[in-house]
């Protein structure tokens, strides 16, 4: 290519971008804002999501976006809202999506959860959650321009655990070209949560987005550094952008440009985890566990009809998770009875087992599961923590190497590896800095099994 034909395609791209920039800053705007704070399978009200979306919602409006804000959807209601938003997608607009609640990651996709989403299996995942993928794909074909997902779901929820032992995070959005997607934490990783008013990802984002001057991108990349600085790098956002025009959240920029910024943060200096002590939570009383909705629903079931086997098992679950442990090990008896092959049930009695400190009981059910199905990665991880807890720990070490193996995003088996490898005398350090990125509550789950981190 001649020099006289680069310079004629540069001025030419320069030109595109600059109609691009202008475009995109007269184009309509339209914003889904959905708040999910009340999941009756959660023990507490998401008080920070309530205050976050008003919050967004209302820049937004300043912002000059058109916003259609819902609270506490139920699946019907989340999918009329969804089709609401679609049919006012014009072409050449820009869309955008904020969702705050739960969200689970399944076969490599992200499903935002409504609040009645009844999920025991990952199968249940895709049918009661809605595709992140899917609703940006819906956005690109019904003509936006520019497509927008900020999504701050990255929480421990009540439903995984029920079909796996780990939190797996958020999973990558495959997102049309033109896009820009923000996660509050970084993929297959959860933000600690708690009882607060706002979120400090929210609270981020927000500043960016009022800051002038500067492009949406760089207003994300900034909320995404502010969080990691303001968590001491225990939480980072995750950033994908496919934009190739300008926008920006407080006005139009005061000249097109085409630098982006740099959107990847300084990588962190390794840290040494310093060894901490946590405290195992209360267990529940009985009067928490009578008015739990879930516990309740399942229960008539029982009562109904006494060879519900797969109600009796949920609840098992659920009183296991709630570390109501003999009644969950009464529940587990009745299903492994009734079937005794039943390997899932074994090992979710080896686990109830070995925090309540039945470690040879525990060992006979994560042995015989094993048998039943070798390739199982939760009873491997189970037989990992009494292994551990007996002081095996070379033996813990190797059935948690197994897990990780065939699951390398369990923080339950690198929390426990690296525990036993400072156990056995080694460092531990790195797997369990790595469990703690992914589930922050990791130590206090783990003492709650009578294991701490400082164990000699």
């Amino acid at each position: 290519m001649s020099h006289f034909m680069r310079a004629a395609k540069m001025l030419l791209l320069a030109g595109l971008l600059v109609l691009g920039a202008s475009r995109a800053a007269d184009a309509a705007k339209l914003a889904l804002v959905i708040g999910n704070a009340r999941y009756p399978d959660n023990e507490f009200v998401l008080n920070d999501v309530a205050n976050d979306t008003q919050d967004v919602t209302e820049e937004l409006k300043r912002d000059g976006f058109t916003v259609d804000r819902q609270n506490n959807l139920t699946a019907d209601a989340m999918r009329q809202a969804l089709d609401r938003f679609y049919a006012r997608i014009e072409r050449g607009a820009v869309a955008l999506i904020f969702f705050d609640g739960f969200a689970i990651q399944s076969n490599r996709q992200t499903y935002l959860l409504p609040v009645d989403a009844q999920i025991w299996t990952e199968p249940d995942v895709a049918r009661d959650g809605f595709s992140l993928d899917s609703i940006l794909a819906e956005m690109n074909t019904r003509g936006a321009a520019i497509k927008i997902a900020l999504i701050d779901a990255s929480r421990r929820n009540p439903f995984e655990r029920r079909f796996r032992r780990y939190s797996a995070g958020l999973a990558p959005a495959i997102a049309p070209s033109n896009s820009l997607v923000l996660y509050s934490a970084a993929l297959g990783a959860v933000a600690a949560g708690g009882k607060t008013d706002h979120g400090l990802f929210v609270a981020e984002l927000l500043r960016e987005m009022r800051a002038p001057n500067i492009s949406a991108e760089q207003a994300l990349t900034n909320t995404k550094n502010g969080v990691v600085a303001a968590t001491k790098r225990e939480q980072v956002p995750w950033l994908s952008s496919s934009l190739t025009t300008e926008f920006s959240f407080a006005g139009p920029l005061p000249q097109p440009s085409d630098h982006k910024g740099d959107a990847t943060p300084a990588k962190p200096e390794q840290q040494i985890p310093v060894c901490e002590t946590s405290r195992a939570e209360l267990p529940p009383s009985a009067d928490d566990l009578a008015r739990d909705p879930v516990i309740a629903d399942l229960s008539r079931k029982i009562a109904a009809n006494t060879n519900d086997i797969v109600s009796r098992y949920k609840r098992g679950q659920v009183y296991a998770i709630k570390r109501a442990h003999a009644l969950a090990m009464q529940d587990f008896d009745v299903v492994i009875r009734r079937d005794p092959r039943d390997a899932q049930a074994l090992n979710n009695r080896c686990w109830t087992r070995a925090a309540t400190g039945d470690l040879q009981g525990a060992l006979t059910d994560c042995n015989l599961a094993l048998q039943i199905d070798p390739g199982l990665s939760d009873a491997l991880d189970s037989r990992g923590l009494v292994n551990l807890k007996l002081g095996r720990n070379a033996e813990a070490i190797k059935d948690y190497t197994d897990a990780i193996q065939r699951n390398p995003r369990s923080s339950s088996s690198l929390f426990g590896r690296g525990i036993a490898t400072r156990k056995s005398g080694g460092d531990g350090a790195t797997d369990i800095a790595s469990a703690k990125s992914m589930n922050p509550d990791i130590a206090k789950e783990f003492a709650g099994y009578g294991v701490s981190e400082c164990m000699p």
